[in-house]
């Protein structure tokens, strides 16, 4: 057996089933894994897998609670969640006359039957990638039946060397999970088995760029210093195009110069990979010196060949890895058992360098979507239809335990470089898992907001800049994904589920635990100059992030945006972490912002490793406890002694504490534990914002404010934006005077509005028509309200 190195050996003991909870025969092994997951074998030659497969990694699970009775001839087994019935040495498959005849498996608390070959019609889908216009989409975990199967038995094997190996016998391998309407517990099995969504880099938090075309080093150095100079941070430059013999050979010859540049200024550098018939050079010619060539002299990739692997990750991708590159992109492989392969090669060998957290951009595949970083969702054209079918992207994702999606944001080819569609692509992915400003080559496509007009420009980089502002809250959230399999994004229908099929608010989502989005997919209304949006409000009580507005949940609205507006809304009660506006990823910010949104109580924990290693598995974090105690006058804000490691934080922290929507406070006290200690207030818009400096992170700190009616009731009224879109047309102010009088007319009903309305297409001073159909549309939102 080949030696592919330590870092690929697998332990065969997780693998295997627990003994206790297996049932086997001659032709038939039956497993279950936990009260909601069943493993299902049948071979006629009485062979059952034991090895990992690409799918299932981990199946030495904890006996579960059942009850068995068996005969020679039946079997029946009873857990919490399901009653399983089995005629022993049958096939699984009754046929299409009697299905069930064989084995059934009855789902508790419904008249759900699950049986081998059931149509499972009802599992929601999830889409896998893109190509131009088109998607692919494969069924999901999550279904209205309240149970799911998956077939792993064509799916390859891993060696205990770590060789990926196709299976040589035929059979079935079947795990179904009968979860009912717990579905965080179904995948919470689901992650258990295939392994967990992997804690990815701080870094591929920050914004992406890289276009489809080729650079050399001056040429990526200028590009980057142009974002620098624009004020725009970028996280990883990306190299889409790298094959041609002067690029590659600079990158090999004197890689370290470019890369360090970079890094000086927090920038990782990103290159897209493929398999060995890309490589020219010396590099190639290495490679001959072990492998075998074909007829015309080259190298057949065989991923089953371990040699060929041990040789591609040794010659070519280490020099990469060691060098530094901060994120391995895969192109598109054709096969999708080979691109899992080169995935699995790939992540597992990062590990070569000491403690480095493996990071892989890869393509789409059918098996176990989260496990390998982030997933590129492919080459989509330049469309709002794109711009839809990526919020959709996003919400399904979770559907298949997936968060990471990789998007070419703005679209990737063909199409029309349009303002506002760029703004809204930005805005999606800024509250979106990962943000890649990425396209086609070429001059006329502008993914750099610089090349746009001033105001474009403007908007895009305070977003962008934003992002950056909520790593630490966003990275918190991703360690959530990855220890508990808490989703980043979780649609609105997971907890409303009428949501689903509904024409306006399906699409909305919960972004993490605190923040809640309704995005924007629909051009702007060009008289009014703004989108009118219509959303639905969760349960509890909402305020607009930007404006801090409330909206009462559990009711429709309407809302007018701007270009620079977004629908991004936080609960009462939330806590959100913010980076310092110069945010540095090369160590933990010495200086934090706590975001508050009072009426509610509440606990947040944050989050902080070092960001790139994987030392936070031997306990290397730290978490910070933030408690909220809301009352109607006062708000009490403790930040706990920091639970973990405490080395890797500075020893002291700066602090601002912004109270959103807060008078000024008549009474502010603050104390390290109970000494008083120092702080500076001021409002800032419509906040109260509080400063502290030099707080000891391994010591409680309490902040009190106090003050007689404290926060200010910043409800959401559709009148102030009617108000806002009257100021903003470009009509006569006398004329406006007149609209006002009539839209804001206690004394009028809406229908006598209208007719008021209507008349002022005549006289000498008339109103265009195109206004006048403006404002009996307002009219009807003033009565949907």
């Amino acid at each position: 057996m080949y030696n592919l190195g330590d870092r690929f050996k697998i332990d065969l003991n997780k693998s295997k089933c627990n003994p206790e909870s297996v049932f086997k025969g001659n032709k038939y092994r039956i497993t279950i894994l936990t009260e909601r997951l069943i493993r299902l074998e049948y071979n006629n030659d009485g062979i059952f897998e034991d090895h990992p497969t690409t799918f299932a990694h981990y199946r030495n699970m904890k006996t579960p609670e059942f009850n068995v009775s068996e005969s020679n001839s039946a079997l029946k087994i009873v857990t919490k969640y399901f009653e399983l019935e089995y005629r022993k040495e049958k096939n699984f498959n009754g046929g299409k006359l009697a299905p069930m005849s064989n084995l059934k498996i009855l789902l508790y608390n419904t008249d759900k039957i699950w049986y081998y070959g059931h149509p499972e019609a009802k599992r929601y889908p999830a889409l896998t990638s893109i190509s131009g216009d088109k998607v692919t989409k494969q069924k999901g975990l999550y279904s209205l039946d309240g149970f799911v199967s998956i077939d792993d038995s064509k799916n390859d094997i891993i060696l205990e060397n770590g060789e990926i190996q196709p299976r040589n016998y035929n059979g079935i391998d079947t795990y179904v999970f009968m979860y009912n309407k717990d579905y965080y517990f179904c995948l919470n099995d689901y992650f258990i088995l295939t392994g967990k969504p992997p804690l990815i880099p701080r870094y591929a938090l920050g914004n992406w760029y890289g276009k489809n075309e080729f650079y050399d080093n001056n040429k990526i150095e200028q590009v980057a210093s142009n974002f620098i100079k624009n004020n725009i941070p970028i996280s990883l430059f990306l190299l889409n195009k790298w094959s041609n013999k002067l690029e590659l050979n600079e990158l090999y010859e004197n890689p370290k110069e470019i890369i360090e540049k970079l890094f000086k200024n927090n920038i990782r550098l990103g290159l897209t990979i493929d398999d060995i018939k890309v490589f020219e050079g010396k590099f190639y010619e290495n490679l001959k010196k072990y492998l075998q060539t074909d007829k015309n002299g080259n190298i057949p990739f065989n991923i089953y060949d371990a040699k060929t692997i041990d040789a591609y990750l040794k010659l070519l991708i280490h020099p990469l890895i060691f060098n530094g590159v901060g994120l391995l992109e895969i192109d598109k492989i054709n096969g999708d058992k080979k691109s899992i392969a080169l995935k699995h090669y790939l992540y597992y060998d990062q590990k070569i360098i000491d403690k480095r957290r493996p990071f892989l951009c890869g393509p789409s595949s059918i098996i176990a979507l989260h496990r390998y970083s982030t997933v590129y969702s492919g080459r989509s054209i330049v469309s709002w239809d794109t711009l839809k079918k990526l919020v959709e992207f996003n919400l399904t994702s979770f559907n298949i335990g997936m968060s990471y999606w990789v998007h070419d944001l703005g679209g990737t080819y063909e199409g029309i470089e349009d303002n506002e569609l760029y703004t809204r692509f930005i805005q999606l992915g800024v509250f979106s898992p990962i943000v890649k400003l990425s396209c086609e080559g070429g001059k006329y496509y502008k993914r750099e907001p610089w090349n746009w007009g001033i105001k474009t420009s403007k908007i895009v980089t305070d977003y962008l800049n934003l992002r950056y502002r909520l790593i630490p809250y966003i990275y918190t959230e991703s360690y959530k994904y990855h220890k508990f399999g808490k989703p980043i994004i979780e649609p609105i229908y997971y907890r409303y589920p009428a949501m689903y099929d509904h024409p306006l608010y399906n699409d909305e989502y919960f972004f993490g635990s605190q923040i809640f989005i309704s995005p924007i997919t629909e051009k702007k209304n060009y008289v009014m100059n703004r989108v009118i949006h219509k959303l639905y409000m969760p349960d509890g009580v909402w305020y607009d992030y930007f404006t801090g507005k409330k909206y009462r949940g559990n009711k429709r609205y309407t809302s007018f945006y701007k270009d620079e507006d977004y629908p991004v809304f936080v609960k009462e009660g939330s806590i959100i972490p913010l980076a310092p506006n110069k945010y540095n990823d090369t160590g933990l910010p010495a200086e934090l912002e706590i975001l508050i949104f009072p009426g509610e109580n509440n606990t947040y924990s944050i989050y902080e490793d070092d960001g790139k290693s994987l030392d936070y598995q031997n306990g290397n974090y730290i978490i910070t406890n933030i408690e909220l105690l809301s009352k109607k006058n006062s708000y009490n804000l403790t930040i706990l002694p920091v639970e973990g490691k405490v080395g890797i934080l500075p020893k002291t922290r700066d602090y601002k504490i912004r109270f959103r929507n807060t008078r000024a406070a008549s009474r502010i006290l603050s104390y390290i534990k109970d000494q008083p200690v120092e702080n500076k207030s001021y409002r800032e818009d419509k906040d109260l914002v509080i400063e502290v400096k030099n707080i000891p992170t391994n010591r409680q700190f309490t902040l009190m404010c106090s003050g007689k009616d404290i926060e200010y009731d910043a409800l959401k009224i559709i009148n102030e934006d009617i108000a806002s879109i009257i100021s903003d047309l470009p009509i006569k102010t006398i004329m406006k005077e007149k609209i006002d009088s009539i839209m804001f007319s206690k004394d009028k009903s809406i229908k006598k509005k209208r007719i008021a309305i209507r008349k002022l297409a005549n006289g000498k001073n008339r109103l265009e028509r195109k206004y006048i159909d403006l404002f009996i549309k307002l009219l009807e939102y003033i009565q949907e309200v």
